[in-house]
């Protein structure tokens, strides 16, 4: 079989797109020739599989061919000309902004903050370069066996601090775990040794228990008529159980989720019902019932989740969805391409990634920058509820006062203290999911410095630094003037 047919054969394209994509690939294939790479391989090997990530997960034809030609400009002889003349402006396009992208270099993140700053305003230009960065990226750390250890661990890190939770943030969470599996045993060998051995270990016996309660869930379904598209398992990634085992001081009878059973449905009331039938059979673990349909995630995640406890004792994490809301959870960003949307940074979902450029764009001081990619982008997120029932959303650790900054920022200047699900609470009160949080604000209050440690969101901060700076400049001019 013809290389070029391996492609072809991962979803169907049309005659025009089979000719677009095979004219990239002998281009690429020419401009790469005698090219090699630290394994001694074809560089056109790493090309290739770009391309192919990107059939997998869904890109269509000028991504594909994207793909094939994303290093052209930077590692050949290829001129912007030739490439507007052979593939016209839109692959073109695509092709400078991950050359402009160029390379974030680990050496201390920290360090390199303007990169990192440069790569968001990319990327906030034209949504497809990230998913094709990502899966150029995919490649290079499923390949640092051929590289030096001490190169290996800096593209690793970087990797678990940029790029995985980039692909997390777009919902793109099949692209995640590959990326954090492949970079964890460089960065750090030690851990995913021992977590390795403890997922095995929990794995072997919960599988069985597993297949009991999926037998009696389909017997419950027959009898109510509901026929479940699709019953699967999926398997906690390393990385990511490393970091959940870190919050329960490495203690894995706390983790309840090593193996989760997904029913998939055809619409959203069967989720509900296969819940509903679920509960009626098995005893919810209390605070474990999880409604992200109603209240999806920042990155757009939709499912039901629920934690049951098993005639026996076991404790199963079950989460329930329709195909739509699958797709969106594995191939997140890809999934609109695969549906023929069309995206930019003014899309809802994706509009942090122009929030967080144009506030980086004003921000004069890059030392904080990596820091609040951290804490407003990349971090677990809060949903708390104004009177009105309208959603503010803030990061983890979000306190009344950010609350104040997310519902407006004259509210947040003037807030003097709130009330959380009807009981006073302090500026610096921590908020959780689901708290109906009300403000009372007072004209007469202004910020201080100490609210800067009542905050967690970039945004209050901004608001909070800009008017203490105003103020204190104002008043050193009130003073030279009366002297």
């Amino acid at each position: 079989m013809a290389q070029i047919e391996i492609i072809f054969n991962i979803k169907k394209f049309t005659k025009k797109d089979r000719d677009l994509i095979t004219k990239a690939y002998d281009f690429a294939k020419n401009a790469h020739h005698g090219q090699l790479r630290k394994s001694g391989e074809p560089y056109f090997v790493h090309v290739f599989t770009t391309a192919k990530n990107l059939a997998e997960l869904g890109a269509n034809s000028n991504m594909i061919a994207a793909g094939f030609l994303h290093d052209t400009l930077e590692d050949t002889a290829v001129e912007e000309q030739e490439l507007q003349k052979e593939f016209g402006p839109d692959i073109t396009g695509m092709v400078l902004g991950i050359t402009k992208l160029g390379k974030v270099k680990y050496t201390g993140i920290e360090r390199n903050v303007e990169n990192l700053r440069k790569f968001f305003v990319s990327i906030a230009e034209d949504m497809r370069v990230i998913v094709i960065k990502l899966a150029d990226r995919l490649h290079n750390i499923e390949t640092l066996e051929h590289l030096q250890p001490e190169k290996q661990k800096r593209i690793a890190l970087e990797t678990l601090e940029v790029f995985a939770p980039l692909a997390d943030r777009l919902s793109m969470g099949r692209l995640k775990g590959r990326l954090e599996d492949a970079a964890f045993p460089y960065a750090y060998p030690k851990e995913y040794e021992e977590v390795k051995l403890l997922r095995e270990t929990r794995k072997d016996s919960a599988l069985p228990e597993l297949l009991k309660v999926e037998k009696n869930i389909k017997k419950i379904f027959k009898e109510y008529s509901l026929s479940p598209i699709q019953i699967d398992y999926r398997e906690k990634h390393l990385y990511s159980l490393w970091k959940k085992l870190q919050k329960y001081k490495m203690d894995i009878a706390h983790v309840y989720d090593i193996i989760a059973m997904r029913i998939m449905v055809k619409n959203i009331e069967e989720c509900y019902l296969a819940l509903g039938l679920i509960h009626g059979s098995y005893k919810p673990l209390p605070g474990r019932i999880k409604d992200y349909i109603a209240l999806p995630k920042p990155n757009g995640y939709k499912s039901l989740h629920t934690t049951i406890i098993t005639e026996n004792g076991s404790i199963i994490e079950i989460q329930i969805r329709t195909i739509e809301m699958h797709d969106e959870a594995e191939y997140g960003l890809a999934a609109h391409f695969i549906y023929k949307e069309n995206l930019s940074a003014d899309n809802d979902q994706y509009s942090w990634i122009k929030e967080l450029r144009d506030t980086q764009n004003n921000e004069g001081d890059i030392k904080n920058f990596f820091k609040n990619l951290k804490t407003d982008f990349f971090h677990d997120r809060v949903f708390a509820f104004t009177p009105k029932g309208e959603i503010v959303n803030l990061p983890e650790d979000g306190s009344v006062l950010d609350f104040a900054f997310g519902v407006h920022s004259e509210i947040g200047m003037h807030a003097e203290a709130g009330e959380v699900n009807g009981k006073y609470a302090k500026l610096d009160h921590k908020l959780r999911n689901g708290d109906v949080v009300k403000i009372i604000t007072n004209k007469k209050i202004n910020p201080t410095s100490k609210w800067l440690s009542y905050t967690k969101s970039s945004i209050a901060r901004k608001h909070i630094e800009r008017y203490i700076k105003q103020h204190s400049l104002l008043n050193r001019l009130l003073s030279f003037n009366q002297k």
